[in-house]
């Protein structure tokens, strides 16, 4: 029996892409927007802010707002998707999406997750825009969940599949649908079944924590998010999926940036801010899995490929060099106050660095 081959030194990839992230707005997008700028070419950028982005002329204002709030030799191109409500107008998603300014439509459930109060409240109210999505090639981008209270918080994701999901894929087959963070052995097994024209992304986190994270030592805020972490066998199985090399499965950080007095509050606001260490993480999980070679597919061409966008020229280069992950990130708010984000992986050591281009 041979040995495994020795770890690389370093690992250079095609620059990769976030297909789902979160850049809020203000000062919390200023503090933000730099750290998915330095580690990919491209983000997915979601359209829930308040008020949320739901027609072209937001979301154009919007992609200006990103764009200033980026060093000035920083190349990165925000995607921007609109906000879905029941009285979402093809029309303007058709002109939208025919000038260059919006990339996908995003479905929130009504009171889904964080701003989803505007979300869509019956999936049969937009059969206009699955059609007009359809018609134009324009991806649907799914928080795939139910918000019935009947249904246990874990099995939301796997009832969304079976309720809502198969029925809209049966309906509009030529309907290009993204679902998003998947967090179940079920919506992996899912997206394998379906065919080409379904896809999922899956986040760092979901690659690294079970639902016992939220648990250990007490209460711990900075582990929640929606859709909340599931058992153990659900976190293998989406490992599983991500390093399979299976083309319909790439990376979308989910990265969703709150102020700590935000996260640790009686009524605490769910996402977790892995930005800024969000290829490390990756990486860690990949090499762990004897899959490094996987990660560049994964990472830099799956995404693309499915949105039908070219590849990105260049490469990102990741060190084996480890480095101690900060317990607390400082920004300046509005105020001019000091404000704080508790990064993913905060006090642990990632074995991997990306290196500064």
């Amino acid at each position: 029996m041979t040995d495994p081959s020795p770890a690389p030194a370093r690992l250079t990839l095609r620059r990769p892409d976030d297909w789902h992230v979160h850049l809020r707005d203000g000062d919390l997008l200023a503090a933000v927007a730099p750290a998915t700028a330095h580690q990919f070419a491209r983000a997915i950028v979601m359209p829930n802010l308040s008020p949320p982005i739901t027609t072209t002329a937001a979301a154009a204002a919007y992609r200006d707002r990103i764009v200033a709030a980026l060093p000035q030799d920083r190349r990165f191109t925000p995607l921007l998707t609109l906000y879905l409500t029941d009285h979402s107008d093809p029309a303007d998603i058709e002109r939208g999406h025919a000038a260059g300014v919006v990339t996908a439509c995003k479905l929130y459930p009504a009171h889904a997750t964080t701003n989803a109060a505007a979300g869509v409240s019956d999936l049969a109210l937009l059969d206009p825009v699955f059609a007009t999505l359809e018609r134009i090639g324009m991806p649907l981008l799914l928080h795939g969940e139910v918000t019935d209270r009947a249904v246990d918080i874990f099995d939301r994701e796997a009832v969304f599949l079976e309720r809502h999901l198969a029925p809209l894929l049966r309906r509009f087959p030529g309907l290009r649908v993204v679902l998003e963070h998947i967090t179940t052995a079920d919506a992996a097994d899912f997206v394998r079944s379906w065919g080409p024209n379904l896809a999922a992304t899956i986040t760092p986190h979901h690659l690294h924590i079970n639902r016992n994270a939220m648990f250990q030592g007490g209460l711990r805020p900075d582990f929640y998010c929606l859709p909340v972490a599931k058992r153990e066998r659900h976190r293998l199985a989406l490992r599983a999926a991500a390093v399979s090399g299976h083309p319909r499965f790439f990376l979308g950080t989910d990265s969703a940036p709150h102020r700590r007095h935000a996260k640790e509050a009686a009524c605490g606001c769910a996402g977790i801010y892995n930005a800024p260490y969000a290829l490390e993480s990756y990486a860690a999980v990949f090499e762990a899995e004897q899959a490094l070679e996987r990660l560049e597919a994964f990472a830099s061409e799956f995404g693309p490929q499915f949105y039908g966008l070219p590849l990105n020229d260049g490469t990102v280069t990741l060190e084996r060099r480890p480095q101690l992950v900060p317990l607390r990130l400082a920004h300046p708010s509005a105020s001019g106050a000091m404000e704080e984000l508790v990064p993913f992986h905060g006090g642990e050591q990632l074995a991997w660095r990306l290196l500064a281009d």
